[in-house]
């Protein structure tokens, strides 16, 4: 029986191993997948934010005045 127990226990440790090494693969692709998601979220928000400040850029050498309409509508607290 004494020959039996290292062989149990050796396979118990390796069926031990191989579910953590299992888990381990399984949540660095769920962190792998969510830094994917993360980084085209950023991606998206940088080419957002370059729009607008281009946007932003055009307003302001246009000169940034209201039309004659616009100048003396009173504001909407009024």
């Amino acid at each position: 029986m004494t020959q039996n127990t290292p062989a149990v226990t050796s396979e118990a440790d390796m069926e031990r191993l191989e579910t953590k090494l299992a888990f381990q693969e399984a949540t660095l692709q769920s962190l792998n997948d969510a830094l994917i998601a993360q980084q085209a979220r950023i991606d998206h928000l940088e080419r957002l934010t370059q729009a607008l400040l281009e946007r932003l850029r055009r307003d302001e050498s246009g000169g940034g005045t209201l039309s004659a309409s616009q100048q003396h509508e009173p504001p909407p607290h009024y």
